[in-house]
């Protein structure tokens, strides 16, 4: 491909902002960069308007000496491939197939690997470095920053602890160096075909640490889990919005038949549940992520194990325990907005529930307040006990009301009250 050079146009197009995300090339448009999660395009000399045989020839330099690549682009439609400029960055490379022509989407990957810090993360979230076992989720729409917070965690447990770790990715973003820990990265298509095939063979190589990519299908599923339960500490992450989608979605992979088994070895198993989103800030400069926390406690597990119920949710947990380290997007979307970080117009765009949000933000609660209010005493007394770690006591019974003073009767004899005034 000596005839085309693809470097260049790239350079250009990430000298256009310090903050971009993706770089887009698709048919009948320019090429673009995504900014703060929008797109903007990019002038080019002999690319203002994008054809198809343009974006083949892009494709084409991108997998060039890729043959498994190219092999799955022709086979399923897309491929997943990683791609570097020297020296200058990394990217997560996508190229599809779309109404007859090539698309590719390159999502930038910084050369340096983030930490916990550098990324505004809830501080708690370093606890999971110190895990010894389990299995930790990271969940969120694509683009919301899974792989860096990913990357950030194993990037602290590399500069503790002399562990052996293994990732299986598709493909290798952050790219990471032994540090007290030895780090072994394994890519779908060049290292190994499948997740599942990967996860089976890091349980025979003596990982103490194993980060799998996406836990795409019930066997990579039930691996996890498995090794979760077998001393490896296990992180991975979903397609999902919260952290009781996330619950459902895994319950929802296995046959309805063993459901109870599933949420018993789940309630077991798990340590956190953690999903983001990113939202833009009120200065346009930049997005910052909302990361809702769910940690395992005694009363998650009961959730978990059990089902939630009217009153037992996870949500209901989440908003309680906030001195254990938990969170729910709400409730940070709403610090957000009080501290002038975002907008309240995008804050409400991101809420899990706008209605809700915009009732806290105007002083009059919740709905979810409003019926705890109205409830049964005795069921609000047994929800405080349950929270405690001392035994459920009878509620206090109600004061009776004072008398009413007896209403003042008139004499009809005397008249008139004008009478009476007459008189006095």
């Amino acid at each position: 491909m000596s005839y085309f050079d693809l470097p260049p146009i790239l350079e250009k197009m990430l000298s256009v902002a310090e903050n971009i995300s993706d770089l887009n090339f698709s048919v009948g448009r320019p090429p673009q960069v995504e900014i703060n999660g929008k797109l903007t395009p990019v002038d080019i000399k002999g690319l203002r308007t994008l054809t198809p045989y343009q974006t083949e020839i892009i494709a084409m330099a991108l997998l060039e000496g890729n043959f498994d690549g190219a092999e799955r682009l022709v086979q399923t439609g897309s491929a997943d491939i990683s791609y570097s400029l020297p020296s200058r960055t990394r990217f997560r490379v996508n190229i599809f197939k779309q109404r007859g022509s090539i698309s590719v989407v390159m999502r930038v990957i910084p050369m340096y690997v983030p930490t916990i810090k550098s990324l505004n993360l809830p501080p708690q979230l370093g606890e999971i470095s110190h895990m010894k076992n389990g299995i930790v989720l990271l969940t969120g729409p694509t683009g919301s920053g899974k792989s860096s917070t990913l990357a950030a965690i194993i990037d602290k447990i590399n500069n503790e602890y002399a562990y052996h770790i293994i990732t299986i990715e598709d493909p290798i973003e952050f790219l990471h160096t032994h540090k007290k820990s030895t780090i072994n990265q394994r890519e779908l298509g060049s290292d190994t075909p499948s997740f599942a095939l990967a996860l089976r063979a890091a349980l025979r190589q003596a990982p103490k640490v194993i980060l799998v990519g996406e836990m795409r299908d019930l066997e990579t599923t039930e691996i996890a889990l498995e090794a979760s339960e077998t001393g490896h500490l296990v992180l991975s992450t979903l397609h999902t919005t919260d952290a009781s989608k996330t619950v459902d979605r895994i319950i929802g992979i296995f046959p309805k038949s063993e459901e109870h088994v599933i949420r018993t070895r789940l309630a077991q198993a798990f340590k956190y549940i953690i999903s983001q989103r990113l939202i833009p800030t009120a200065d346009g400069k930049g997005r910052i992520a909302a990361v809702e926390i769910l940690k395992a406690t005694p009363r998650t597990r009961e959730y978990i194990e059990n089902g939630e119920t009217e009153g037992k949710t996870l949500h209901d947990a989440m908003d309680d325990g906030e001195l254990e380290g938990m969170q729910h997007f709400d409730q940070v979307i709403m610090r957000m907005i009080h501290s002038g970080t975002i907008s309240q117009e995008d804050g409400l765009a991101f809420a899990t529930n706008p209605s809700n949000l915009m009732l806290r933000l105007s002083g009059l609660g919740s709905s979810d307040d409003f019926i705890r209010e109205g409830g049964n005493p005795m069921q609000d007394a047994q929800r405080t006990a349950s929270n405690s770690s001392g035994p459920i006591s009878a509620p206090p019974r109600p004061v009776p009301a004072p008398p009413r003073p007896a209403p003042v009767r008139q004499d009809r004899s005397s008249g008139s009250m004008l009478d009476i005034i007459d008189k006095n």
